[in-house]
């Protein structure tokens, strides 16, 4: 069997991600085997085209962390030709084969079998929506009510950010989304956002505090860096910040104040190695009580051949929401 792929390849001046073919040899090992249908467009994908991404061990490879589509074989008792099927975490579009390949093998115990999301939806929400659900679902698990009040959520028309201002609107939480996008904010008031705010500390330049006024009951942040140090300084008493990323650094300048004077807590969300019982969990989740109101309004569509223009605008910081990259029949 011959199918395309998109493979990344470094060279000295960079990484050049290219159509090519390939044979079966270059699927690699695992139980189930997928014909893939989407995949999605992530910043950690961004990476690994960037020289010195620091996420790819071993060029080449084929990037993409999201695999959704139908099972075309599998020695796994779990799995049967024609199932419908996600995967992403662990190695894959890092040391194993990733989603932007006609077909993807991956271990069994790294797929999860769709029940009410179709292929595309998923890919649509994808790594970024699963870390979203599972940062919205560590603050429900401390008790968090929309009676408590607000919560924040930074770097909101990313693609953590975006998914759980949807996810925490349905839920009922009055939604503050900070961004340092100027023009999102009819985007971000459409996918529920009660208040839209610039980036944080709205002083870039002011001395942090080690605590200032109370402004929000919780927050999701994908920013991490100073931001997130201001952030904690304002949480109410008792509050929780799920935290999943660092795009504005990974230092973070605090003090204890906010844990021991308001029993704050700082919660670390990690996607790439939730065990999988507790990933198909959350997804049955996600594709009933903490499903996105607005899925339509955050994807986006292109082509697998279109990837590298994309993952380019995400790195740039000029993207917005989820990208669904189309693999079946695109090349």
């Amino acid at each position: 069997m011959e199918f395309w792929t998109m493979v990344a390849h470094e060279s000295d001046s960079g990484i050049v991600l290219t159509r090519q073919q390939v044979d079966e040899e270059f699927l690699g090992p695992g139980e189930v085997t997928i014909k893939v249908h989407y995949s999605s467009a992530n910043y950690k994908d961004s990476l690994a085209i960037t020289k010195g991404g620091g996420v790819v061990r071993d060029y080449p490879i084929v990037p993409g962390i999201d695999i959704t589509g139908e099972v075309v074989s599998s020695s796994d008792d779990d799995f049967a030709p024609g199932d419908l099927v996600v995967a992403h975490g662990y190695e894959i579009g890092v040391s194993h084969n990733g989603g932007f390949a006609e077909y993807a093998r991956v271990p069994g115990d790294w797929v999860v079998k769709l029940e009410e999301l179709s292929p595309r939806d998923a890919a649509a929400l994808g790594t970024a929506g699963f870390t979203a659900a599972l940062s919205v679902q560590s603050l429900l698990d401390r008790g968090l009510t929309p009676d408590d009040g607000a919560v924040l959520v930074t770097g909101a028309t990313g693609g953590v950010g975006s998914v759980s201002v949807d996810i925490l609107s349905g839920l009922g939480f009055e939604v503050i989304a900070s961004t340092g996008k100027s023009d999102a904010g009819d985007f971000l008031s459409e996918i529920g956002a009660n208040e839209v705010i610039g980036r944080l500390p709205e002083d870039p330049n002011a001395k942090l505090r080690p605590l200032t006024k109370a402004r929000w009951a919780a927050a999701v942040d994908s920013v991490g860096g100073t931001s997130l140090s201001y952030i904690l300084s304002a949480i109410g008493y008792g509050g929780a910040v799920a935290v999943s990323g660092l795009t504005g650094g990974s230092d973070l300048p605090t003090t204890v104040m906010p844990f021991i004077l308001r029993g704050v807590a700082l919660l670390g969300i990690d996607s790439v190695n939730v065990p999988i019982e507790k990933r198909r969990a959350l997804w049955t989740r996600l594709g009933n009580e903490l499903r996105p109101q607005h899925l339509s309004a955050l994807e986006r569509y292109a082509p697998i051949t279109d990837a590298e223009r994309v993952l380019h605008s995400i790195r740039d910081g000029t993207h917005s929401g989820r990208t669904v990259l189309g693999v079946a029949g695109e090349f």
